[in-house]
């Protein structure tokens, strides 16, 4: 259930009707708006049924969310959710560009590539320290080498840095060295790693699982939001079909779905979504222009000598090339695209 209050109610009559709704065992969340307020009832609603809240001063209305997730839901928001990432503002006017290696492999190509990222206007470094693969043969990261790396080139650089975090027992270290924490696809219904996500005060990108449904993605955010951390990501990174031209398929629907369903940010993955570089750049236009709020994306220093998923990584120079042909697109969408660095200071110095 959800109250929206009147423009005019004060903080007073908040707290009581508040205090109304937690008294017969039921949480309340709330979201304020420009001009109205929304009070979030989280629990049994069956001891509300007899409660008169429109008789209730500043209540203007209350509406029933029938829906299986509530916290994600859109109406459980007076305004879209908007997560603060360095200088960025996920889910603003702003497009955002999360992009790096899929994992690190040492100081040099870290270094390297955060330095690309800030000067083609991305937002933050992505880079896996733990990575879960297919094969335990394959390279499965450098672990805790890695988290330190990422704290070493956001101190050094001053970039935001996002990584994936796999075991519960991880949690407060990725916290403590990343800004964002990452859940991939294959944990997305791990829901062990999905309550204690919920209570570190980190934001938290939550990739769609290979085989899991928009429900599915959007009840494995209510888990991490249910435990306290409103601030979700969620991420289309494509879904398993019978087709093998593409790694995953990707679900361009979901975004302007997932707009409609819930107030979170949505991003899109169009690198694990296609599998191959040269499908990037078209996947990840075609997901501006559906909605979406912003993309993660892979870019490696030499892909030809990566350790994992190097067929798939923009080298720097495509990168570049990608990251000045969102502009744009984000601008059609109503957006602000990516600025790189160098048009910032030459538009700077034109300006003056």
């Amino acid at each position: 259930m959800i109250i929206v209050t009147r423009p005019d109610a004060t903080d007073e009559q908040i707290d009581r009707i508040r205090e109304r709704v937690e008294a017969v065992g039921v949480r309340t969340h709330l979201s304020r708006g420009e001009h109205h307020t929304v009070i979030g009832c989280v629990g049994d609603e069956e001891p509300l049924a007899e409660l008169p809240f429109l008789s209730m001063p500043g209540v203007e209305t209350v509406h029933r969310v029938m829906k299986p997730y509530k916290l994600a839901a859109r109406e459980f928001a007076a305004e879209p959710t908007r997560i603060r990432l360095g200088d960025s503002l996920i889910g603003g006017q702003e497009f955002t560009v999360i992009a790096g290696p899929c994992s690190i492999e040492g100081w040099e190509m870290l270094s390297s590539t955060a330095a690309v990222v800030q000067e083609a206007g991305g937002a933050a470094l992505r880079g896996g320290a733990f990575k879960p693969r297919t094969s335990p043969y394959s390279f499965r990261g450098l672990g805790m080498e890695g988290l330190e790396l990422l704290a070493r080139i956001r101190e050094e650089a001053g970039i935001p840095v996002v990584t994936e975090v796999m075991d519960t027992r991880h949690v407060e270290a990725v916290a403590e060295h990343a800004d964002v924490l990452q859940i991939g696809a294959r944990n997305m219904q791990n829901f062990s790693l999905l309550s204690e996500v919920g209570r570190i005060h980190r934001p938290v990108l939550l990739k769609r699982g290979m085989s899991s449904t928009i429900k599915d993605l959007l009840l494995a955010a209510e888990y991490i939001m249910q435990q306290g951390n409103m601030e979700v990501i969620l991420c289309e990174r494509g879904i398993r079909t019978f087709e093998t031209a593409t790694r995953n398929t990707f679900d361009l629907s979901a975004i302007p779905v997932l707009k409609r369903e819930t107030h979170l940010p949505v991003f899109a993955d169009p690198t694990h979504a296609g599998g191959i570089r040269e499908l990037v750049a078209p996947l990840g236009y075609a997901a501006v222009a559906a909605g979406a709020d912003g993309l993660i994306v892979e870019t490696h220093p030499d892909p030809a000598a990566a350790l994992s998923d190097g067929d798939q990584a923009l080298t720097f120079g495509d990168f570049r090339k990608f990251m000045a042909g969102l502009v744009p697109f984000a601008e059609a969408a109503g957006r602000v695209g990516p600025q790189s660095k160098k048009a910032g200071a030459s538009s700077h110095s034109s300006a003056a």
